[in-house]
């Protein structure tokens, strides 16, 4: 079992940037993805970004250039900095984890960007 502490929303001005974090603790061994999905108002989930252990990343088109995700693997921690944020990014932004697919899940971090 995994768990996952999202921390790093907050409110933005359009054009702005933010870093989210998400540390992992339990079996982290087990973990081979780590990835950053969101959530707006009346909308479904929504992947964001992916990161694998071979250091493979991917991200949805409508963040490509803006938004990066990286590892810290001695802090388990995996990070999603987004900066020239839009006011369409305004999402309940959640962090996922597993082996073979993404099993474990963060109670997420609101993030608010105004225009």
């Amino acid at each position: 079992q995994v768990q996952l502490v999202e921390s790093g929303g907050g409110l933005v001005q359009g054009g702005g940037s933010l870093r989210l974090s998400c540390v992992a603790s339990g079996s982290i061994f087990s973990i081979n993805f780590m990835a950053w999905y969101r959530q707006a108002p009346g909308k479904e989930r929504e992947f964001v970004a992916l990161s694998t252990n071979d250091g493979r990343t991917r991200y949805v088109d409508s963040v490509k250039g803006r938004f990066t995700i990286s590892r810290d693997n001695a802090k388990n921690t995996v990070y999603l900095q987004m900066d020239s944020l839009k006011p369409e990014d305004t999402a309940v932004y959640y962090c996922a984890a597993g082996r073979t697919s993404l099993d474990s899940w963060g109670q997420g971090t609101q993030v608010t960007v105004s225009s």
